[in-house]
């Protein structure tokens, strides 16, 4: 028996979704891409959101089998709504992920984490063979943090010894991330603070350099990950091959 509550029924996203129609064109693209028997790793973000739309329409029109292990409640939620079978990395591997991100360099470095779920994020796609990232052209940079902070979880009783490292490691800005519809601190699914850390230039050690930091979890950097990049429906690096298999 279905549960009818209005979480379990009516699909909402959390905020409004800029630059829409230019999402909507990659998101059908990599929805093309499922194949039957698919294990599809989900990442956060509004363009995922829309791809798992337009997976739930084929899995409704073809009568299409898969499963997608989702990295946030709320595309856990989207799926219930949109009857797309889950599972778990605990129960099983991804054939392959698709993801957003916040920037993206001329070398497919990244920084994503605005929605907070970059610890799985990392995992997820470090566990699956081929790596799609979604964009729109918005989202393209020439050197990484010109446009967003780096994200950083970190285990709340480190807080402040995380920020003074931060400083050291010389970042120029360090804030905790409030919440918008709750008193206090963003509250991660791992019960997690965030930081979100400026620095005047990014140097490729700088992932690892902010992981070894005692009571980090995690950053929202991916610096030096093999990524198919979709911009818009058009494709940057080696992804053409996607294109062809549509």
């Amino acid at each position: 028996m279905k549960w009818k509550t209005e979480a379990a029924s009516r699909l909402i996203w959390s905020g409004e979704i800029i630059n829409k129609n230019a999402k909507e064109k990659v998101a059908r693209t990599i929805a093309k891409r499922v194949q039957k028997g698919d294990i599809v790793g989900v990442g956060s973000g509004s363009t995922s959101f829309l791809a798992l739309k337009f997976i739930a329409e084929r899995i409704r029109q073809e009568d299409l089998e898969m499963k997608a292990v989702p990295t946030s409640h709320e595309l856990s939620l989207a799926c219930t709504v949109l009857g797309i079978p889950t599972t778990s990395l605990m129960d099983q591997k991804p054939d392959w992920c698709f993801d957003g991100a916040d920037e993206v360099d001329p070398a497919n470095n990244l920084i994503k984490g605005r929605g907070g779920a970059m610890f799985k994020e990392k995992i997820l796609l470090s566990a699956s063979k081929e790596r799609y990232i979604l964009v729109d052209e918005s989202k393209l940079v020439t050197s990484l943090g010109e446009k967003f902070p780096i994200p950083v979880e970190v285990f709340p009783q480190a807080i402040h010894y995380v920020q003074d490292v931060m400083v050291e490691l010389g970042a120029n800005e360090s804030t905790l991330r409030l919440a918008r519809n709750k008193d206090g601190p963003v509250i991660t699914e791992n019960g997690n603070f965030i930081l979100d850390v400026r620095f005047p230039r990014i140097q490729p050690s700088l992932e690892k350099d902010i992981k070894l930091i005692p009571g980090v979890l995690e950053s929202g950097l991916f610096i030096g990950y093999k990524v198919n990049v979709l911009v818009s429906n058009q494709l940057v690096s080696d992804g053409d091959s996607l294109l062809g298999e549509a």
